[in-house]
């Protein structure tokens, strides 16, 4: 159920009989589990489509000159922890901490999401600390504006209080029935230190609980201009 804030129920809390393509956009392997991977889990558990798309691949260098470096063991993990929520994981191609925006890329990434022509697309916050996670909002904006807002556009959080200020949530989705499987989600990610990082989150999740009612739950800004979108 998708609530407001201050618990009023949202237009947007019926899903649609129609099976949906959501589209979870992140910096790097983890971001989408962490920030808000309860919410594709409960998308999925509905019958939808869910895609993970990864900048990058977590990479050590760039390029990597090792076959056994970090990009190799990352994409193993992403690729566990879509299997856990059900999604499809797709990889952007660029460089950890080395990300791109540039008109190319622009027209890069458009294409990438034209193909994969998403209903609903979930992003980073674009003020968030990591530069990954700036870049990839940055591409997804651009993207939608092109598109004539053809899709619906929400941020999440990661990690709030340490990569993304300033969040204030006006809609949440009650994550608490798929805590576990968003936890196995992210411990797939064992490269990652998932102890610090995933009880950091999962503080972020409580607070959003608290405030909407939940035991947990995960907490979004809809894009001023964006069509109106069903939360699960």
């Amino acid at each position: 159920m998708s609530l407001l804030a201050g618990g009023a129920i949202s237009a947007s809390a019926q899903v649609p009989a129609r099976r949906l393509k959501v589209l979870v956009a992140g910096g790097h392997p983890g971001d989408p589990e962490y920030g808000c991977g309860g919410t594709p889990a409960r998308y999925a558990d509905l019958g939808h489509a869910v895609t993970f798309l990864y900048l990058n691949r977590g990479d050590t260098s760039c390029s990597e000159p090792d076959a056994r470096a970090g990009s190799v063991a990352r994409t193993a993990e992403a690729e566990k922890a879509c299997s856990i929520l059900n999604a499809r994981p797709v990889f952007a191609g660029q460089c950890d901490a080395h990300s791109v925006v540039d008109n190319a890329r622009y027209d890069e990434f458009r294409a990438l999401l034209e193909r994969e022509n998403p209903d609903i697309v979930f992003t980073h916050w674009p003020i968030d600390n990591h530069r990954d996670h700036r870049a990839i909002s940055n591409l997804v904006y651009d993207a939608w504006s092109r598109s004539r807002n053809k899709f619906a556009l929400f941020y999440y959080e990661v990690s709030d209080g340490e990569d993304t200020l300033m969040f204030q949530p006006a809609e949440y989705v009650d994550i608490s029935a798929v805590e576990k499987r968003k936890r196995a989600a992210c411990y797939a990610h064992a490269s990652q230190s998932p102890d610090r990082y995933y009880a950091m989150q999962d503080e972020v999740a409580r607070f959003r609980g608290v405030e909407s009612g939940f035991q947990r739950a995960e907490g979004f800004v809809r894009q001023a201009r964006s069509i109106p979108a069903p939360l699960p």
